[in-house]
């Protein structure tokens, strides 16, 4: 029996972000006995997901960070891993700040390159600018590019790349069915958390400033002010939590705020809630409103959020720019309640269900294998 074709992805560490998180939906739903998934990831720590990988004969090694100083000790890092794992033939970077560097590497040893953009970057802090620049090179690097969106695509490689034959918007694809709305599974969820009859609100996400949790916490206490059955929960954690946390405390709201730290049942959750709620300052796709949308939730997003991601009618877009009382009445609308439809069929005719995407993504790798 033939060995499958082991694919090398680059990451930071998988964690359940949302671009990891992806990875998994991919790895879990291929072909393993044609395309095995090995990881090279940026941290010594153990992740999330690592006994997952392990379980279903991945591989994991560990490349030490770049500190942005000594870029000679981590090419000669990677130059090492190469000369001990000949075996390679194909590497999937999903790591985009260093990606010039491993990818141009990895081309020297002859493997085919792959790039692919998760976010857009529109920090306008040191650090982004920085991203910008080291990640500048790889559009001339790169055999192959995948964005989450276009938008994606645009800001991280270009526009000759992005309408080049070159690149592809790759869905973010999730396992659909998961997500369908039940019944049982939202009184089971309201219950664990006592949520009783309460209007609850949802948010998914890292704390970091991209999904600008404090404006979310304006909205809510504006929200809380005019309803006080009104709950929020929110999913995730990250740097910025303590600073939220201190906050929801502060406006005298912590009876009111659910925070639930990183959790591996999104989709259960997703049934308990009443609305998903979503204030990013910028995002390369918000997979999250998509599984939102599966489940039948009618959500209220930033207007920065890319266009492949309005999958259904139940999304609503608001300016950043807009009064805080122009989100609250906006949520509001909907504390009375709706009907969950089943949005299987939408999701699934927008590209977004993952057996698509895994038989797309399978045939790609085994095609640039023969070649």
């Amino acid at each position: 029996m033939s060995q499958p074709t082991r694919v090398l992805h680059v990451v930071w560490k998988m964690d359940r972000g949302g671009a990891e998180t992806m990875i998994m939906n991919l790895y879990r739903n291929i072909d393993r006995t044609k395309v095995q998934f090995d990881f090279i990831v940026h941290t010594d720590q153990k992740c999330s997901y690592d006994d997952e990988i392990i379980a279903l004969g991945g591989r994991i090694y560990n490349i030490p960070r770049f500190n942005g100083i000594n870029i000679i000790k981590y090419q000669n890092a990677w130059k090492r891993f190469f000369d001990d794992h000949r075996e390679y033939k194909l590497i999937h970077g999903h790591l985009g700040s260093t990606a010039a560097i491993y990818l141009y590497i990895a081309k020297k040893y002859g493997l085919y390159t792959i790039a692919h953009s998760h976010n857009t970057n529109n920090e306008i802090t040191l650090k982004g600018k920085l991203y910008s620049l080291f990640a500048y090179p790889t559009r001339n690097i790169a055999h192959y590019f995948f964005g989450c969106s276009q938008d994606a695509g645009l800001d991280r490689f270009g526009k000759k790349v992005v309408y080049s034959s070159n690149f592809k918007v790759m869905n973010n694809a999730i396992k659909v069915e998961d997500f369908i709305f039940s019944g049982r599974m939202r009184e089971k969820k309201r219950l664990e958390f006592d949520m009783g009859k309460k209007f609850v609100i949802g948010h998914i996400g890292r704390f970091n400033t991209q999904k600008n949790h404090t404006f979310l916490i304006d909205i809510f206490k504006k929200i809380h002010e005019k309803n006080d059955k009104a709950m929020l929960m929110m999913i995730g954690d990250g740097n910025l939590r303590d600073s939220i946390e201190r906050k929801v405390n502060s406006l005298g709201l912590q009876e009111s705020v659910i925070f639930t730290g990183v959790r591996p049942d999104i989709q259960d959750l997703l049934q308990a809630i009443d609305i998903f709620v979503f204030p990013s300052l910028f995002e390369g796709l918000g997979i999250v409103t998509v599984e939102a949308q599966a489940s039948g939730l009618r959500c209220i997003v930033a207007d920065v959020i890319p266009n492949e991601a309005y999958v259904t009618n139940l999304v609503d877009a608001i300016s950043l720019s807009s009064p805080i009382d122009t989100w609250a009445n906006a949520i509001l609308k909907y504390a009375k309640g709706y009907e969950r439809k089943n949005t299987y069929e939408e999701i699934k005719s927008n590209g977004y269900d993952i057996c698509d995407t895994v038989n797309w993504l399978e045939s790609f790798y085994l095609k640039k294998m023969e070649e």
